[in-house]
């Protein structure tokens, strides 16, 4: 039984499988995303950092993998739980999925009952896991007491982990300059942004306003990324001096740390979301959007500030997606506008964005 793979949770449930991808041990929270397809895209978002991910579709594997389809330079989640594990078959095939995630070091359990393990996470909220696939013999009970000795993720700067220290020039052709902050920033968005005629710089997590300045922006981008908005180091205060000087964009862990960043509250959801299939009402045009969505933390929308107004709000509970600046050229929303995977309801928002450079010139 010993040597046998599992996924072991701190509340002292263990679901058992086969092991696949990179033969080691991993800690990590343990979500589940709701993606009938896109795993691969799914497993290359930084966001994921911290977390073992678990998918809510049956049959994975089918058409593998690409370089075409990676979303970051490189895998940052966990580990991955699914069901049914296949081998690709598709023309456009490089790899097969198992094979991905030996490459990056990434564990995987397959033959785990997800429907199970899904319904488990819902009703007990979001848990700390250890992930079981290497040789060494561990007990289910030392992977119970391991996952529960697990420092977690509150607290912990895992943009700082994720993003790219030197920084890059995306393009360099454009009617505007933007810099976009990486705080686990995919490669979808900056082709959005690309797409509607900027310029991109890409700088570290870390980088002062007064840097970002010197570089003349006409806008500044804050990106999707893991973990507690409020640990990534000097994210707040940067925005804090940026709101006002350029028109600011957010996604996700950027439409959070520009929240706080303007006298927001953040807290934990449950469960998280993490899917391509949420319904996000827009309040200013009354429609709905179908929206891909990761993160495990949000808003409080009882504590939102006079200068901030309330735009989307997401339908299944009624939690805050999207805000804007009620006197500056600023608006962040919590889910994906650029999908990948996802529909594309969204990606008006980057046409959005424009608007406002176009209207600060």
């Amino acid at each position: 039984m010993q040597n046998r793979a599992f996924l072991a949770l701190a509340d002292g449930t263990v679901f058992f499988g086969k092991a696949a991808g990179a033969a080691v041990d991993q800690v990590g929270e343990v979500v589940f995303n709701t993606g009938m397809t896109g795993y691969q895209e799914i497993v290359s978002d930084p966001s994921y950092a911290g977390q073992i991910v678990t998918l809510t579709t049956a049959e994975v594997g089918n058409y593998g993998c690409c370089a075409d389809a990676m979303e970051s330079r490189k895998l940052f989640l966990s580990g991955l739980i699914i069901q049914g594990l296949n081998p690709p078959s598709n023309f456009k095939s490089e790899c097969s999925l198992p094979d991905l995630l030996k490459q990056h070091q990434v564990p995987c359990l397959y033959e785990v009952d997800t429907r199970k393990l899904t319904l488990h996470l819902r009703s007990c909220g979001t848990v700390k896991g250890f992930l079981h696939t290497s040789t060494e013999a561990i007990t289910p009970e030392q992977g119970v007491a391991r996952a529960r000795e697990w420092v977690g993720l509150d607290g912990q700067d895992y943009a700082a982990k994720v993003t790219d220290p030197k920084g890059y020039d995306w393009s360099t052709a454009g009617d505007f300059r933007v810099v976009a902050y990486d705080f686990g920033i995919k490669y979808n968005i900056l082709r959005c942004l690309a797409g509607q005629g900027m310029a991109v710089k890409v700088v570290p997590s870390w980088t002062t306003a007064k840097e970002v300045l010197a570089l003349k922006p006409d806008g500044v981008f804050f990106s999707n990324g893991p973990a507690d908005p409020s640990a990534v180091k000097g994210a707040i205060q940067a925005a804090k001096e940026l709101t006002g000087k350029v028109p600011l964009m957010g996604i996700c862990l950027g439409h959070q740390i520009m929240g706080l960043a303007m006298g927001a509250q953040c807290g934990r959801l449950k469960f998280g979301h993490h899917g391509c299939n949420h319904p996000v009402k827009n309040l200013l045009t009354g429609l709905v959007e179908i929206t891909s969505q990761n993160h495990n933390y949000a808003l409080s929308p009882e504590k939102l500030p006079s200068q901030l107004e309330l735009t989307h709000i997401n339908l299944n509970d009624q939690t805050v997606e999207g805000i804007r600046h009620k006197s500056e050229p600023a608006f962040a929303v919590q889910y994906h506008p650029e999908a990948a995977p996802g529909p594309n309801d969204a990606f008006y928002l980057f046409k959005q964005f424009r608007s406002l450079l176009e209207g600060a010139k």
